[in-house]
C-alpha cells in the first residue's frame, strides 16, 4: 500500500523548512497491515506557529499542540492531515488530562508516552523518488503487530494511570483489529487489578468506547472480556446481575450468556447500534423480577422493569434523549409475537403505534 500522496506532500513541506516530520499513530499500525487508515497523522518538532507558516490552509488546536491542514482532497480520509508538535506530559493526577502538557524535543520522548506498543511506530520518508521509508520502532511494536499483541508501552500501570480509559481501549483494540488479537498478560493484570480507575472517565467517553466494542464483529467477546478484566462492573453492572442466574423451562442458557448471544446474533446481522444494545438488555430485567427457581420460575413484567432499566443505563451513560427512546422502547415491546400467516393488520397498527414506524 502506497503512501497517499497528500501525506508525502506535507512531510516534504515540513523538510523543505529544515524540521523532522514522521507518520505516527494508528494510521501507522494500519498502513503495516495493509489496512487503509481512517486517518493519517504526523508528528514534528516545529512548533505550531511554524506548520502553520508552511501551511497557509490550516487552524490550530491549542489543547494538544495539533494544527489541522487542510489538504483540498477529494478523499475524504485525506481532507485534513493533523500535524502535531512533539509533545511530553506531565502526571495525570485525575487520570484523564496531564496536568502539564510540554513540548518535547524528540520523537523518542513523543513516543514513549503513547499508549501500546503496536500504536507507538513511527515511519519516516527517508527518500521520496524512489521512495524508501524508514520504520521507528523503540518498543517492539512491529513484533507485536505480527503476533497480534495487545502490550503497554513501558510500565503497564504507569500508561493507565495516565487516561483510565486506556483500560477500555485495550479490550477494543483486541476485538476490533481482527482474530486472535490477545492481551499481554502484564496488561491484563494492570487492567484487572486497576479496573476501579475508570470510575473517574466522564460517561461520554465511556459511553463512545462501548459503542466502538458493541459495533464491532466481535462485540460478544468484547463484553465478555470487560467482564473478565472487572471493568464491566463499572460500565454495565446491571449485565453483571445476569451472571449465572437460571431461566426456565423455556430457556437453555443462563440469563448472561443469553444477553451475549443475541447481541452476536444481531452483531452477525449487522443491525445498527439501537438493535444490538435492544438484543443486548432485552432482557436485563430477569434476575430483578425472577420468581421461583428450575424449570417453572417466572419472570413476569421483566420487559416493563428491563425498558426502565436500560433508559436508566442510557441516561447515565449520555446516550441522546432519541437513542434511549428507541432502545428502551425495542426492549419494552420485545415479547410481541410475530408469525406472518397468524399476525392480523390490526395487530401490526397497534404495533407501529407503541413501538414507532421504524
Amino acid at each position: 500500500m502506497p503512501i497517499p500522496e497528500e501525506v508525502k506532500f506535507v512531510i516534504e513541506k515540513l523538510k523543505e523548512n529544515n524540521f523532522e516530520a514522521y507518520i505516527v499513530g494508528g494510521c501507522v499500525r494500519d498502513f503495516l497491515r495493509g489496512v487503509e487508515p481512517e486517518d493519517w497523522d504526523v508528528a514534528t518538532n516545529a512548533r505550531p506557529e511554524e506548520i502553520q507558516k508552511i501551511f497557509p490552509k490550516s487552524f490550530y488546536s491549542n489543547q494538544f499542540f495539533t494544527v489541522t491542514v487542510q489538504t483540498g482532497s477529494e478523499n475524504p480520509r485525506l481532507k485534513e492531515i493533523e500535524i502535531t508538535t512533539y509533545r511530553k506530559e506531565a502526571k495525570y493526577t485525575d487520570k484523564r488530562h496531564p496536568d502539564e502538557v510540554k513540548f518535547a524535543k524528540t520523537i523518542e520522548e513523543d513516543l514513549a508516552r503513547r499508549d501500546f506498543t503496536v500504536n507507538a511506530l513511527a515511519v519516516e520518508i527517508a527518500r521520496v523518488q524512489p521512495v524508501q521509508l524508514k520504520i521507528i520502532d523503540l518498543f517492539g511494536g512491529q513484533e507485536d503487530l505480527e503476533n497480534k499483541i495487545i502490550r503497554a508501552v513501558g510500565k503497564p500501570e504507569e500508561r493507565f494511570s495516565e487516561d483510565a480509559l486506556r483500560l477500555m481501549r485495550a479490550v477494543r483494540f483486541s476485538i476490533t483489529l481482527g482474530e486472535n488479537w490477545k492481551i499481554e498478560e502484564k496488561t491484563a493484570q494492570a487492567i484487572k487489578k486497576n479496573a476501579a480507575w475508570l470510575q473517574a472517565i466522564s460517561k461520554e467517553r465511556i459511553r463512545d468506547e462501548l459503542i466502538k466494542i458493541i459495533m464491532s464483529e466481535r462485540a460478544t467477546e468484547g463484553i465478555e472480556l470487560l467482564r473478565k478484566l472487572d471493568l464491566l462492573r463499572y460500565i454495565l453492572p446491571e449485565l453483571e446481575e445476569g451472571y449465572q442466574v437460571s431461566q426456565n423451562k423455556h430457556h437453555i442458557y443462563e440469563c448472561y450468556d443469553h444477553y451475549l448471544r443475541s447481541l452476536d446474533y444481531a452483531a452477525k446481522k449487522n443491525f445498527n447500534k439501537y438493535v444490538r444494545l435492544a438484543a443486548l438488555f432485552h432482557d436485563i430485567g430477569k434476575p430483578r423480577t425472577k420468581r421461583g427457581e428450575g424449570p417453572d420460575a417466572t419472570f413476569y413484567g421483566h420487559e416493563i422493569v428491563g425498558a426502565k432499566m436500560t433508559a436508566q443505563i442510557l441516561n447515565r451513560l449520555k446516550f441522546p434523549k432519541k437513542d434511549i427512546e428507541k432502545i428502551a422502547k425495542l426492549v419494552r415491546y420485545h415479547l410481541f409475537y410475530y408469525n406472518v400467516d397468524e399476525v392480523s393488520d390490526s395487530s401490526v397498527r397497534r404495533l407501529v403505534r407503541q413501538v414507532g414506524p421504524e
